[in-house]
């Protein structure tokens, strides 16, 4: 099929080079010229594994192009629209500009029957009225939200864990079937798939993260109260973990989720609900969120506390950057706060990350920046481990040891081996443990 793309960040790139593998063809559709050129030329504006392999065969194949010119996508057959919707700057709903902007830049182009496909995340309502706009230009809306994580997001586009459409009753079948056809590799597989109506397909993407994000706060609430009591909050959640009904993934607590979806989509959530005069039934979102926020100064707190308070001069490396690791997004980012924080008590912070320090420095151009591990550890007072990339996970503590001033580790992840660290002299605190 001819497909395509409007708008290249993290869904939208990914979701063009997706289907490119899949054998349509496609055409992604950005305003910002610097990034469209990257991408023409087979380079990633950003860090996703397996991004630049698919980006370079589609683009090798000659099925897959770049544009800023909404009029090169008219001859598609189905338009995806993966733009940002982040939180507003005035409060917490989310920003539709960029939704708005890109079904306007469509409509213009849009040829008799098309099918456009929204995928970005948009407060529940949106679909309806969008829907009115794309159908008096004789088209037709679905709603197609995206499960990515962020790491993962080739795999989760070519191989989805479900699909759900949302579609108007009138052109359910037609709309269905074609939507089957572009997903015609995982339908073949046994990918699930559910057919709904709009209201609930724009509900799924933002429900599923408000649930992932509870069930994060609920172990990191449980960490705080393990840390006045004594109690080990990993292996807490190991033992709950083994019930069918809650299951491990989720309970890893730590300094808490950030990045570009979960924090923003609980809080339009819940702005919304307002909204609609429902707020009292996600006002525990709000108490998600604060849990959340806490923990990344409860980190701050237990590094200045090794320093009896006086962290100002002392020479502090924070390992990570980005909000998770195989990632370079530093959006709402734990790991980048924490460092920004120490900064602001007056430490000598020195940073590193593998893939996000570029991201970082543009945004916080007054923290130091290590090129290397072992640069950020010489002569450190304090470590502290704050974004689980695989070689902070397997640093070797007794080399590590004679690298820095003082052993003294934080495990804002709680992914390192305290008796392992413990044994090799370290002065070791995890997050609840």
């Amino acid at each position: 099929m001819k497909l395509s793309v409007f708008g290249c960040g993290y869904l939208g790139a990914v979701h063009a080079a997706a289907m490119v593998s899949l054998g349509h063809e496609v055409i992604g559709v950005d305003p910002d010229a610097a990034k469209i050129a990257k991408l023409s030329a087979g380079e990633t504006p950003f860090f996703e594994p397996g991004l630049p392999e698919i980006l370079a065969e589609g683009i090798a194949s000659g099925r897959l192009s770049f544009t800023t010119d909404p009029a090169a996508a008219a001859d598609a057959d189905v338009h995806f629209v993966g733009v940002g919707t982040p939180q507003r700057k005035d409060g917490a709903g989310a920003d539709m500009t960029y939704v708005n902007q890109a079904v306007a830049d469509l409509i213009p182009h849009l040829k008799p029957g098309a099918l456009v496909v929204g995928k970005s995340t948009v407060p529940v309502g949106t679909a309806a009225r969008l829907a009115t706009l794309v159908e008096q230009a004789g088209a037709r809306l679905a709603w197609n939200p995206e499960f990515l994580r962020e790491g993962f997001a080739v795999k989760d586009t070519i191989e989805p864990d479900r699909l759900v459409y949302g579609v108007a009753e009138a052109t359910k079948d037609q709309d269905t079937e074609i939507l089957d056809s572009v997903y015609a590799t995982a339908i073949a597989s046994g990918t699930p798939r559910i057919v709904t109506d709009y209201a609930t397909a724009e509900l799924v993407k933002v429900a599923a993260n408000s649930f992932l994000a509870t069930k994060i706060s609920f172990i990191n609430a449980m960490a705080e109260i393990a840390e006045v009591t004594g109690a080990d909050v990993t292996q807490l959640a190991d033992a709950i973990g083994h019930d069918a009904r809650i299951g491990r993934r989720f309970l890893n607590a730590g300094v808490g989720f950030g990045g570009g979806c979960l924090p923003k989509d609980i809080r339009a959530f819940t702005a919304r609900a307002e909204e609609l005069g429902k707020g009292e039934s996600v006002a525990f979102l709000k108490q998600v969120d604060e849990i959340n926020l806490r923990r990344r100064q409860r980190l701050v707190d237990l590094v200045s506390d090794s320093f009896d308070g006086q962290v100002f001069g002392r020479r502090v490396a924070v390992l990570g950057l980005a909000f998770k690791p195989d990632s370079d997004d530093i959006r709402d980012s734990p790991a980048l706060d924490v460092a920004v924080r120490l900064k602001g008590l007056g430490a000598e912070v020195i940073s590193h990350d593998p893939e996000a320090m570029d991201n970082a420095r543009r945004v916080h151009p007054q923290l130091d920046y290590a090129t290397s591990v072992d640069e950020a550890l010489a002569g450190a007072e304090a470590v502290v481990v704050v974004t689980e990339w695989k070689q902070y996970r397997e640093l070797d503590p007794a080399a590590t040891a004679s690298a820095v001033a003082r052993p003294v580790v934080f495990d804002g992840r709680n992914t390192l081996d305290p008796a392992a660290w413990r044994a090799a002299g370290w002065t070791y605190t995890g997050m609840g443990r």
